[in-house]
């Protein structure tokens, strides 16, 4: 197989889809790999190791896109890209279609197929390719919310650990999926005392028996959500739905309850955000203050720490990757329900539950796409 790997182009994203390592697993199984100048430098991967690895180096964006079946990208495609997708190629990557009805409507024009990590499922409803992603990001939204609570950018002069005869900040961290799990190791290792809320009281005794003494677990409700945001200086969104929109569990009325100086991160703004007030901003502009409280909602939050990034999704990838090349992408995904999961669009067809109820589009059974492609085939 052909596999192309771009430049990503997004603001302030610089991961890169394929490490020199995986060129050579590709190579290992015959496969041609093209990758764009200067694709792996903000990663830390210089065009020298590429060319080493056995890639082909392509000097433009357009280059790459024409030249390969399979298009492996960190990042959704943004307007700029999509004229250069042809009918029919594969495109292997993050889309969160369910917050771009934009986005769903170009793959579709284009007749692209559209595999997404982020609904990649293995049978025990684990998302493999999201996980590592997560892991950073939960763990950047403390780190970031720290910072954020600093006085001179606009947070409330609250050093998160607090210190001897001080007390530490109150951190409340919605979601006890893998992004809050990790925000909460990472706010009550630094200290601070920290309130974790998820709808499932089996997640909640598991968190209560794993996590430190200055973690404490709460039933998520509307309620007690209300009660807490009085009181938390930092409140981390770590709410999943499996390709589909998240729901809005701070809406713009609570605002006025939360303190001056509050900073909200939401990790779920990709999925159109769990904090109503919530829109995405960029690495370049990451906060804007609303009724003096302030939003952090980076949608790549992973891309400001490329080279660890980097590593832990091509990680996760490369195998898939290499399963997609190796068979087809309609083998593949009949032999492995997990990639089978990942299909989100295929021909002009949605064939993802999430992303028809999103926009009340017209849902294809995945089964029957990859049928009609098999007898297309033979």
């Amino acid at each position: 197989m052909v596999i192309g790997v771009p430049k990503e182009i997004k603001n302030n994203e610089n991961r890169v889809a394929l490490t020199p390592a995986g060129v050579t697993e590709l190579r290992k199984y015959g496969h041609v790999v093209y990758v764009q100048v200067n694709a792996g430098e903000g990663s830390g991967f210089e065009d020298e190791e590429y060319i080493a690895a056995g890639a082909i180096m392509l000097p433009t964006i357009e280059d790459v896109y024409a030249i390969a079946e399979m298009i492996m990208k960190v990042k959704e495609p943004i307007a700029s890209e999509y004229d250069l997708i042809k009918e029919n190629q594969l495109l292997f990557t993050y889309f969160h279609f369910a917050s771009s009805e934009e986005l769903t409507q170009a793959m579709l024009a284009k007749g692209a197929v559209c595999l997404a990590y982020e609904t990649v499922e293995r049978p025990d409803r684990s998302l493999p390719l999201l996980v590592p992603m997560s892991e950073v990001a939960g763990r950047m939204a403390v780190q970031e919310g720290a910072k954020y609570l600093e006085k001179p950018l606009k947070g409330r002069g609250i050093l998160l650990g607090g210190v001897p005869g001080v007390k530490p900040a109150n951190v409340l961290i919605l979601g006890g999926g893998i992004v809050g799990t990790q925000a909460a190791k990472m706010a009550a290792g630094l200290g601070a005392h920290v309130t974790i809320m998820d709808v499932s009281l089996a997640r909640l005794r598991y968190l209560s028996d794993i996590m430190p003494p200055n973690v404490q677990t709460m039933m998520s409700n509307e309620y007690n959500i209300r009660e807490m945001i009085k009181v938390c200086d930092l409140i981390v969104g770590a709410v999943l739905i499996p390709g589909a929109k998240a729901p809005h569990l701070i809406t713009r009325d609570m605002l006025k309850m939360m303190r001056a100086g509050t900073v909200l991160v939401d990790v779920a703004v990709d999925q159109g955000g769990c904090i109503e007030t919530c829109h995405p901003t960029t690495h370049e502009n990451p906060t804007y203050i609303i009724d003096d409280v302030v939003h952090y909602c980076v949608a790549n939050m992973p891309g400001a720490v490329p080279y660890t990034s980097t590593l832990a999704l091509t990680n996760a990838t490369l195998p898939y990757a290499l399963q997609l090349a190796n068979k087809g992408w309609q083998q593949a995904c009949r032999d492995n329900s997990d990639l089978k999961l990942g299909l989100n669009v295929v021909d002009g067809k949605v064939v993802y539950k999430g992303v028809a109820d999103a926009f009340n589009l017209p849902l294809t059974d995945v089964s029957t796409v990859l049928i009609e492609e098999e007898q297309e085939v033979q």
